[in-house]
């Protein structure tokens, strides 16, 4: 058994905190504050990628960003901070979407503040013989927030426990998006090959983001759509059309305590997930970019699939979320009170996974572990949990 570890060291060009136990391997950005790079430490180099997205283009700490130096790369406006340092694991906070007229003109950024600012350690590392806790976070000065979080790795375990707070700093109760993102790439991420699995109900998908017209417009019941002519459009793989892409919000069961994500490439030995509380997260969106996105950086080349799970279905601005107020009975922002600190909490789990895998029907935290169903079969994988 390896002691877990934690140093600060460089990852795709920028300081990240690096936890290591000996078996997993995660990483944290300081700029941001992106979860970038999370793999299994094993011989087997299929099952040992790094699922996240990292970009094919260098990448910033996005508090560094000026457009004089780097608008020739990613651009100006409401976009360009987050584009810079865009990769793996974002806290969409405390708004989820673009900014209206007014804030772009004060300098604020798409996806709210979190995602644009420096992360740092507020306190002293826990360390023991079988766990290390990292502690991160970030005053937000634009939106009078701060967020913090725990990230704790255990000795010989494939996954990482995050404990996350949002205080507001005002005196005064207000609305929120808080929608976790994480996003992740090739080459895990291909069209066609990429299986999602959720405990969805029903959901929406809109014209202009239906996989280039390969899924119909309208409701939905995870996981299929319904095809004009009858048959069953499947959601769970990522969409395989050309120069596309591909938006969806789910509502989770709210009849489950937790909920999960997990995905899989059936080329790949590897399985992902997330474990989290349905209150704090109602909403699941699955978004995904098959080389549509022409505009620089990206240029085209752009493959990413985002599972992004939170208070909000859709990336419309937390103005517009307000002005919804709801879908399916279920509020598409949630609300802080004057000076209050809010906590939630997630666990990202990696396993590797059998040859001809059907994909998951269900998983669950039970008695210090992670139990998780495979389709089909009924078959069960259990991993260590805390």
């Amino acid at each position: 058994m390896s002691e877990p570890t934690l140093q600060l060291e460089d990852i795709h060009g920028r300081q990240a905190y690096t936890l290591e136990n000996g078996r997993l391997h995660v990483s944290a950005l300081r700029g941001g504050g992106h979860l970038v790079d999370i793999r299994l430490l094993t011989d087997n180099p299929q099952a040992a990628i790094n699922p996240f997205y990292v970009p094919n283009y260098p990448t910033i700490d996005p508090h560094t960003y000026t457009a004089d130096q780097h608008a020739a790369l990613y651009g100006e406006g409401a976009n360009a901070r987050l584009t810079a340092g865009y990769m793996g694991h974002l806290l969409c906070f405390p708004t989820f979407g673009p900014p209206t007229p007014d804030e772009i003109a004060n300098g604020f950024t798409f996806h709210g503040e979190a995602v644009a600012v420096e992360w740092r350690q507020h306190r002293p590392p826990q360390h023991s013989p079988t766990a290390v806790t990292l502690y991160y976070g970030a005053d937000l000065v634009q939106t009078q927030y701060r967020v913090e979080r725990a990230i704790t790795l255990h000795a010989n375990q494939t996954n990482v426990h995050v404990e996350e707070w949002i205080e507001n700093l005002a005196d005064f109760d207000r609305p929120f998006n808080r929608d976790q993102h994480p996003t992740f790439g090739a080459p895990f991420v291909a069209p066609g090959k990429t299986m999602l699995d959720l405990p969805g109900t029903k959901g929406v998908i809109k014209a202009g983001r239906n996989a280039g017209g390969g899924l119909p417009i309208g409701e939905v019941i995870w996981p299929y759509a319904i095809q004009p002519d009858g048959t069953q459009a499947d959601l769970r793989a990522f969409q395989a059309t050309p120069a596309s892409t591909t938006y969806y919000p789910i509502l989770l069961d709210p009849a489950r305590p937790m909920s999960y994500f997990t995905l899989y490439n059936v080329d790949y030995p590897l399985l992902v997930g997330y474990l989290f509380p349905t209150a704090d997260n109602p909403w699941i969106v699955d978004w995904q970019e098959n080389k549509s996105n022409q505009q620089p950086p990206a240029n085209g080349q752009m493959i990413a699939r985002g599972i992004e799970f939170g208070t909000s279905p859709w990336d419309e601005g937390l103005r517009k979320s307000i002005d919804r107020g709801s879908m399916f009975d279920t509020p598409t922002y949630q609300w802080i009170g004057g000076r209050q600190r809010i906590k939630t909490t997630y666990t990202i789990f990696l396993t590797e996974i059998p040859v001809g895998f059907r994909g998951v029907a269900d998983v669950q935290a039970q008695a210090g572990q992670i139990v998780i169903t495979e389709r089909e079969t009924g078959r069960q994988i259990s991993i260590a949990n805390g």
